[in-house]
């Protein structure tokens, strides 16, 4: 059974300002904590309704009633377990590599979809500026689906970061060249930006070429893409003549 300070101690881990004073984030649902123990992320503790193989000591594991989990999972329908884990250690980006850069992302979705997609074209660094959306709010953990674990996500002052590198900066514009007509190198930077505004004018002067995906529809009328789905897009093709 869960104390009230249990509760407590999990459900703080909602907010930003906690988790980064304990170094630790909340996943939830079975395959998600199941990928993060696979890669080696400590665990704090694990809280599971059913008898789950996760492949730890017992007394990393505490069994709980469906109105316990529901008390501290932060889903509208809860998924059998939740866990508690120490973040994991930062790298610096390396150097000479394709990366991706996201000038104040919001949504925490679009940054769960993004690492996601990150994971899925083999880029291992992304960078985000620091007003970008906390890699470990639980929408974002959930939405990486196990992803996380193998894509480093660096935050950093974006426009600095941009200013000391001599690799290629590439930026997303609505008037920039089309990206299937250009000849795109292996490493770089891709900067993406916010959802509403676009890349931020501070940003937008560090960047090195311009390009944009082309409308394709008769009546040329939607205003832009979706930032996750501009990424996969941008992504395909750089990686496409590798």
């Amino acid at each position: 059974m869960l104390t009230k300070n249990q509760i407590k101690y999990i459900t703080q881990f909602k907010q930003k300002k906690f988790r980064d004073t304990h170094q630790v984030f909340v996943a939830e649902g079975f395959k998600v904590i199941h990928e993060l123990l696979q890669a080696n992320i400590s665990v704090v503790q694990i809280y599971t309704t059913k008898q789950l193989q996760f492949n730890v000591l017992k007394e990393f594991v505490t069994e709980i009633t469906d109105s316990e989990l529901k008390k501290i999972s932060f889903l509208t329908t809860p998924n059998e377990c939740l866990a508690v884990f120490k973040m994991k250690t930062v790298q610096p980006p390396a150097k000479n590599s394709l990366k991706v850069a996201l000038s104040d992302v919001r949504d925490p979705g679009n940054l769960g979809t993004i690492i996601r997609l990150c994971d899925w074209f083999g880029v291992t660094d992304l960078i985000c500026s620091n007003d970008t959306v906390d890699v470990y709010n639980p929408k974002v953990v959930q939405a990486t689906m196990g992803s996380l674990t193998r894509v480093n996500v660096f935050y950093t002052n974006l426009a600095d970061y941009l200013k000391n590198t001599n690799e290629p900066v590439f930026g997303t514009f609505m008037n920039g060249d089309n990206i299937y007509k250009t000849n795109l190198p292996n490493n770089g930077i891709i900067v993406m930006g916010n959802e509403a505004n676009g890349i931020l004018p501070e940003i937008e002067t560090l960047v090195t070429q311009r390009i944009s995906i082309p409308r394709f529809g008769n009546l040329q009328q939607t205003e832009s893409l979706n930032v996750a789905t501009a990424t996969a897009v941008i992504l395909s093709e750089f990686k496409r003549n590798e």
